[in-house]
Order: C-alpha cells, then sequence, then structure tokens
C-alpha cells in the first residue's frame, strides 16, 4: 500500500479565556503530525497569552475583543500565511480529544475528503452523560436536521468546534464576509457545501465541564435562530440562484 505524503499541517486555537484547559489541550495536539500551532486570543482577561507563549506557540493577539467568528477569521488569515496544506481548527476548552487531529490529517492527505468534522453526536444517551445540557442537545440536533434537509448532505453535527480543512478549501471561499460571531461555523460549512466539497467526520467525545466555555441559554437561542436565517438564506440562494 502506497504512504500517503506528508502534509505540512498547522493548528489554530481561537483562545478566549482559556488558562484553565488551554496547556491540556495542548499537550494532546499530536506534535508528529503538526508543524505548527497558532493561537489567536480574543482580548481575554486571564492567563491565556502568558500560557501560551510559555508552551511556545505562536501568538497572536486582537486588542479589543472582537467575537468568536472574527477570531476564527484572524486564525485562517495567520495560517495560510505559512503556507500549510491542512489547518485545523480546535476550541482550546478541551471539549474535544485533540488526539484525533491525526486521523483528521489521514483523512485529507489520502484524498478521501477536503473537510473533516469532529461529531459529538453519536447517541443521545453518550451527548447526555458526557455532560451536554439537554436544550444544547435538542437545538443542536434540530438544527442540524435543518441544515441537512436544506444543504442536500447527512451529517451527524453542523456545530462542532473541532474541523480540519485542507488549505485550497480556505482559499476559495470567502468566509471573510461571515458573521463575526458564532454563526460564523454555520456560514462556513455552507460555503463549503455550495462549492461541493467533500465532508467527512469522525465521532469525539463529549466532555462537558465547569472549566470548559459554553454560550448560555439566551446567547444559544440566539444562535439558533441566526442559524435558521443563515439555512433559508442558502436555500433561497439554491432556489433563486439570481437573489444573492
Amino acid at each position: 500500500m502506497a504512504v500517503a505524503k506528508k502534509l505540512k499541517t498547522i493548528v489554530v486555537l481561537p483562545a478566549y479565556n482559556a488558562e484553565k484547559t488551554l496547556e491540556k489541550t495542548v499537550r494532546e495536539i499530536p506534535k508528529e503530525v503538526v508543524e505548527e500551532i497558532i493561537l489567536v486570543d480574543d482580548e481575554s482577561h486571564d492567563q491565556t497569552v502568558k500560557i501560551a507563549r510559555k508552551l511556545n506557540l505562536t501568538v497572536f493577539r486582537h486588542h479589543k475583543n472582537r467575537g468568536y467568528g472574527a477570531n476564527q477569521k484572524t486564525c485562517y488569515l495567520l495560517a495560510l500565511k505559512h503556507h500549510p496544506d491542512i489547518v485545523v481548527m480546535l476550541h482550546p476548552d478541551y471539549q474535544y480529544d485533540p488526539k484525533i487531529i491525526k486521523y483528521f490529517v489521514e483523512f485529507i492527505s489520502e484524498g478521501r475528503f477536503d473537510v473533516m468534522l469532529g461529531s459529538r453526536i453519536r447517541s443521545r444517551h453518550e451527548a447526555l452523560t458526557g455532560g451536554m445540557p439537554l436544550y444544547k442537545y435538542l437545538g443542536n440536533r434540530f438544527l442540524t436536521i435543518v441544515e441537512n434537509f436544506i444543504s442536500g448532505y447527512n451529517l451527524s453535527e453542523w456545530h462542532t468546534g473541532m474541523r480540519a480543512y485542507k488549505r485550497e478549501v480556505l482559499e476559495n471561499i470567502d468566509f471573510l464576509k461571515n458573521s463575526d460571531d458564532f454563526l460564523f461555523d454555520s456560514q462556513i460549512l455552507f460555503q463549503i457545501v455550495e462549492k461541493g466539497y467533500r465532508i467527512g467526520e469522525i465521532p469525539v467525545p463529549v466532555r462537558y465541564f465547569p472549566e470548559a466555555s459554553s454560550i448560555n441559554f439566551k446567547r444559544s437561542l440566539k444562535y439558533g435562530l441566526g442559524t435558521l436565517a443563515v439555512a433559508t438564506k442558502f436555500l433561497a440562494k439554491k432556489i433563486l440562484p439570481w437573489n444573492t
């Protein structure tokens, strides 16, 4: 069997007040497949930047809080300047198992997929016993069903904070026009669907705990309504292609 060429992989960490979980996350990133780790700090009020520098990460700091989506935009722009083959986005809150990155890299380097997602939704029991609040699980399920129906895909989760992209994907979609807030995640996936890129998934354990970042019910509701608006806009564009 032919051995796939080793590709240059960069991990980006969009960070905000991640001092309690950052080191645990970074320690488990498989260094044998990752060449560089870039952390973008969105004006944290804790020791996130100090810890990141201690860990010898490439650090960039926003001088004012710009939002989760804006953080990802900076992450990808910085990563692309370093000419990677693969860019992995990982939340530094230790909700996702960094060791799975090596499988993301393997699937993309072998040419099987252009984008890989880490899905927390394997079963209702596992998601809930892993600490996912019931309202988040139900919201995730509902929104994913709607997004699958509209996009024609059959993903188990559209709302994961662990993703890997082949470089050309990020180069060929206009992610800069997306939201500076949490809607960015759904918008970029719809852009990927629109371009016809291949999306794969790997299940990841569900790990909710007090130190992990999480948006509250009010912001979750706002996010849900915004996601439905994004999906509706995509559907309208499909039905009425001149309505851009």
